[in-house]
């Protein structure tokens, strides 16, 4: 009893206490804590001092007592016994170390952050929505924060969204398209190599080394194959080998075709009357020119592949919203070697094939690969800005495509005219129609 009177004394003579209503009697109540924002369960305020101490509370409402003037939050009466005196209080002026209840403004709703207002109390802010790639979670919040690394923010920037992984796989459209591409191809080389073996003793299979035409439609259905290796899931094998198989099976491809060019120029000016030209024709400068370039590519990619060598990896900045599965490639300096190293070969073979083209038809088939370069080309040459372009799954479905496209050109500008006069026009494959077209 003595404590209850100390308190209410205490009280009584505290600032700001205002005596509004007579004293009256109250029960024993169990004890309420504060309720307010700022404070924690169970602190009593008391003349801007925080303690750690329950008080028998309600709390006054504006409707149950319109005559109390200083109502900003809630506020608090105190009932004793015996009979003492309620108080008041503006809990808004009371200092603490918490940041008061602002007044000039309403509160900042999820995805929106503070921003102090110039000129103004620090109680006064505008809300301005978070920034691309941040969050809110919680209402008056100083700084919106970044999502972690596998989530991104929703549309209203309230919650982070988990991310979908990606990468070019075989239950999409585009991954099954390339597929099945890369499956015709594959057995119209096939065919073509087939029916090249069939007819191996007539004329126009003899006319330019038929081994170097084998070697080069094996090389063909190779790169065809070698478009499986960019498709599904990248694992550790499938990018460590992906990138040197396709530079090595390129470069065989290119050195035959670099071959049969030489050798068709080679095989008309030995023709003339003295020259010679003679000692180097057969299949032994063809050999050398095949081994030697694709012993360079291969020394490329084995410096490749010892210095920095592929690996999968993974990729959740480029894509909003996504998680990439890819290789990373280790070197691009590497790789561009051997895309450049290819380059070079494809333009040796193009120039030469181009300045041999008006040669006689019973020797040259160097129309029909200046074609196929220019195709092999622009093919190539529109990948490197496309493939720089791009990001995720749409890259590799660029180089495969690019793959694909540039060993269909070979195959068909070389290849199908040949066919056609086998198949169609067996008559011309012989050797008195050559000559004939020689004259």
């Amino acid at each position: 009893m003595v404590v209850h009177v100390v308190v209410v004394v205490v009280l009584v003579m505290l600032p700001q206490t205002v005596c509004k209503i007579p004293a009256i009697m109250c029960g024993t109540r169990s004890p309420l804590p504060v309720r307010h924002k700022y404070y924690q369960p169970g602190d009593l305020i008391i003349g801007g001092i925080i303690s750690q101490i329950y008080m028998f509370s309600d709390p006054i409402t504006f409707e149950r007592y319109p005559f109390h003037k200083l109502f900003d939050d809630p506020i608090w009466w105190l009932g004793c016994r015996p009979p003492g005196c309620a108080f008041t209080r503006r809990l808004s002026t009371i200092a603490s170390q918490t940041q008061p209840l602002s007044l000039c403004n309403d509160q900042c709703h999820l995805g929106y952050h503070k921003v102090k207002k110039e000129g103004k109390p620090f109680c006064c802010y505008v809300c301005q929505p978070c920034p691309q790639g941040k969050i809110s979670n919680q209402e008056d919040i100083d700084e919106c924060f970044r999502c972690p690394e596998d989530q991104y923010p929703n549309n209203k920037r309230d919650s982070c969204i988990p991310k979908n992984i990606s990468y070019l796989s075989y239950e999409e459209p585009l991954a099954i398209s390339l597929a099945i591409s890369a499956i015709s191809f594959c057995f119209i080389t096939v065919l073509v190599l087939g029916i090249f073996m069939k007819h191996q003793d007539t004329p126009i299979v003899k006319a330019n080394n038929r081994n170097l035409t084998y070697i080069l439609l094996l090389s063909l259905l190779l790169s065809f194959l070698c478009a499986f290796l960019f498709i599904g899931q990248p694992e550790k094998l499938a990018c460590l080998l992906r990138q040197s198989m396709f530079g090595i099976i390129f470069s065989v491809a290119v050195s035959c075709i670099l071959a049969k060019t030489i050798i068709v120029v080679l095989a008309f000016m030995a023709t003339k009357p003295g020259s010679r030209m003679r000692k180097w024709m057969g299949s032994q400068l063809a050999s050398f020119i095949v081994l030697s370039c694709s012993l360079v590519q291969g020394i490329i990619c084995t410096a490749w592949l010892t210095t920095s060598p592929p690996f999968p990896d993974f990729d959740v900045y480029s894509v909003t919203g996504k998680i990439i599965l890819e290789c990373n490639e280790g070197s691009v300096t590497m790789f561009y070697c051997v895309l450049g190293f290819l380059g070079f070969m494809a333009t040796v073979s193009f120039v030469v094939a181009f300045l041999a083209r008006k040669l006689p038809d019973s020797f040259n088939e160097a129309k029909f690969i200046t074609f196929s370069m220019l195709v092999f080309c622009s093919v190539w040459l529109s990948f490197v800005p496309t493939y720089l372009s791009t990001r995720g799954k749409d890259m590799v479905a660029v180089e495969v495509f690019s793959i694909l496209a540039s060993s269909a050109g070979l195959l068909g500008c070389i290849f199908s005219p040949k066919c056609y006069i086998i198949v169609l026009r067996p008559k011309l494959n012989s050797r008195e129609q050559l000559i004939r077209r020689k004259n």
